[in-house]
């Protein structure tokens, strides 16, 4: 196992579950690329492609959410990237979970991880899921309609609940959830005398603004709804509500910073002084985004004219996936390891108007038009940073393309 230099989170990291027992390589912080290389250099007969998950990234990542929010729990999302180091690093950095499927629980819970860290929040559960979550103690959830009730009273009915509400704005979101989940306003109050009359134990409120939003404001409406709730359970005469869930949508970098003053003012306005309340969240996209690099092979070449076309062995129906389904702008840098050993990142030369195309035989499978590019050569690479979120987790094996299949190589930066 590669050596980590000394940190207070080095040793966690090293012996977390998902990680012990691998490969970790420590790398400086503007290592990657000679990392990157290394990995090549090894792949000289496959050429295929492989992701780094740099764990320094992770760290630095959790010690910014305890700085920023140290008022909220994270519940980190499993769907948007279930890589196990990934789900490992982060329950030993203190971390809980968001699981929406008994797959994901059976995946969090495989790590060690004890059932009350994982919030089963998907309004809409299958009743075998349910059972499952109730026989291994998720005792977390969340719901949005009367039929839901039904099937948790049926299935589960010692859950906690918490009455996921539709956040007043979330037009500002990369990808809206309003639409599919959340109950309206006028909705609230006959739900939560049904749970009543069900003799179910609702414990709080949950809301999502939507996956990358980008107006920090829209949090501000949604506490002050969740609010009119916690007042409407208390009129019913109903246990006075402990937990607020304000769910994702968090992006790294400034738009994170303006989330959490937005946030952390919200709650002063509209929770003051709330007695024993928990605020929890499910971050995503925060935590995985840019922890992870995908490295790709150029497999095919075509000139016309002054664009250049590339082929590369991962594409729209592997991990650039986030392009249809997640609105994901991505971007590339090139490492020409077969053409141009001198200058391995083309510095200086000559930029074209380049196509880049994944490597199914669909020509919707088109990655980056237009996108500048140096004159490379068959078994050059391309590399995309930023590629954690929704990205390998919804891929597929079209064409027999295996998404899954993709090796991910494990580094730790900002470890000094």
């Amino acid at each position: 196992m590669g050596s980590i230099p000394k940190n207070p989170h080095a040793g966690v990291l090293l012996g977390a579950p998902g990680v012990k027992g691998k490969r970790v390589t420590a790398i400086s912080k503007n290592g990657l690329t000679e990392f990157m290389l290394s990995i090549i250099s090894k792949k000289q007969e496959t050429k295929e492609p492989f992701y780094v998950l740099d764990l320094g990234e992770v760290t630095a990542l959790m010690d910014k959410w305890t700085l920023s929010l140290p008022m909220v729990r994270p519940f980190y999302a499993v769907k948007c990237n279930p890589d196990p180091a990934l789900l490992g690093s982060l329950a030993a950095l203190g971390s809980n979970f968001d699981c929406a499927s008994r797959a994901e629980i059976e995946s969090v819970l495989s790590l060690g991880v004890s059932p009350n860290r994982i919030v089963y929040a998907n309004p809409c559960k299958q009743e075998s899921h349910i059972k499952y979550a109730a026989s291994v103690g998720v005792n977390l959830t969340t719901f949005d309609s009367k039929e839901e009730l039904d099937k948790i009273r049926k299935w589960h009915s010692k859950c906690a609940l918490l009455i996921r509400i539709k956040a007043p704005d979330d037009s500002g979101a990369r990808c809206p959830l309003g639409p599919k989940y959340g109950a309206l306003p006028e909705e609230v109050t006959p739900l939560l005398q049904a749970a009543q009359t069900a003799r179910l134990n609702v414990v709080g409120v949950s809301f999502h603004i939507g996956s990358g939003a980008t107006r920090s404001r829209a949090y501000k409406g949604a506490i002050a709804s969740a609010k009119s709730v916690f007042e409407a359970a208390v009129r019913l005469g109903m246990p006075r509500m402990k937990i607020l869930n304000i769910g994702g949508g968090f992006t790294a970098g400034s738009q994170f910073d303006e989330a959490a003053t937005a946030i952390k003012s919200a709650l002063q306005t509209y929770f003051p002084n709330e007695p024993g309340l928990t605020v929890i969240s499910e971050p995503g996209r925060f935590f995985a985004e840019s922890a992870f690099t995908l490295a790709t092979n150029i497999i095919g070449k075509r000139v016309r004219g002054d664009l250049r076309e590339y082929w590369i062995n991962d594409g729209i129906y592997g991990s650039m996936n986030c392009i249809l389904y997640d609105h994901a702008t991505i971007t590339c840098t090139p490492l020409a390891c077969n053409s141009n050993h001198a200058n391995l990142t083309c510095k200086g030369l000559r930029a074209y108007s380049s196509t880049v195309f994944g490597p199914t035989c669909d020509a919707l499978d088109t990655v980056l038009t237009g996108h500048q590019l140096p004159e490379l050569q068959i078994n050059d690479w391309l590399v995309f940073p930023n590629m954690g979120a929704y990205t390998a987790a919804a891929g597929s094996s079209f064409n027999g393309f295996n998404t899954a299949a993709i090796v991910t190589h494990l580094a730790s930066s900002n470890m000094n």
